[in-house]
């Protein structure tokens, strides 16, 4: 299991303001919210102390429209204090907006279609996305905020009844855990049984996560 003996920013924090960068270290890593405690836990696992990281609100999973100009905001704000900056986010609902703006600024991005893709692996994704498409999908960090990023704004809290509306076309939850957690699998099955659909765990590490700051 990880260690998560380190401090790590409050969930909260993480969905709305997100986290500042310190200001040190040579390589910045603009990554999404839902990313910080995994991109944490891989630095302190490796040593990795020539990185610093900044985080956008996670809760612009929801407003994928928001993510291209916010990451553009950051690299201008930063880039004069570092040697190198990453941008930790796949294209995640831009519709290949914010590779554009990357390629167009000269930073890198991690590959592939969603964070979903890249825990499991772009590759092993992409194999059998066509027979998932009926298929939901959580992260450890989305089963820790699964009030706030899923029952809340659906409005499933307020309205239980419309569970069936939102969720008749899907027939599992696959739960791609990062941690070996049983007290989060606990978790996620409930929430599959409060959606209606069958669980699947799916063990997935940090998948090309770890592969892409590796290189860095």
């Amino acid at each position: 299991m990880t260690d998560h003996t380190a401090p790590l920013p409050d969930l909260d924090q993480l969905t709305e303001s997100g986290l500042r960068a310190k200001g040190t270290d040579s390589i910045l890593l603009i990554a999404c919210g839902a990313l910080a405690r995994e991109i944490l836990d891989l630095k302190q696992a490796n040593g990795w102390t020539h990185m610093d990281l900044t985080c956008l609100p996670a809760k612009y999973h929801l407003y994928p429209d928001k993510i291209t100009a916010a990451v553009r905001d950051s690299v201008a704000k930063h880039r004069d204090r570092y040697d190198n900056i990453f941008v930790v986010y796949a294209d995640c609902g831009t519709g290949g907006l914010l590779q554009a703006a990357c390629a167009e600024m000269g930073v890198e991005m991690v590959a592939g279609p969603h964070c979903y893709s890249f825990f499991e692996g772009n590759d092993r994704f992409a194999h059998h996305s066509e027979s998932e498409i009926t298929t939901f999908y959580l992260t450890d960090f989305l089963v820790r905020q699964f009030e706030a990023f899923i029952i809340k704004p659906m409005g499933l809290d307020r309205h239980p009844q419309l569970r069936d509306m939102y969720f008749a076309n899907y027939e599992k939850l696959v739960y791609q855990a990062q941690t070996d957690d049983p007290a989060l699998t606990e978790k996620a099955r409930a929430a599959a049984d409060r959606l209606g659909l069958k669980f699947e765990r799916r063990f997935t590490g940090y998948g090309d996560l770890a592969t892409h700051l590796k290189d860095l």
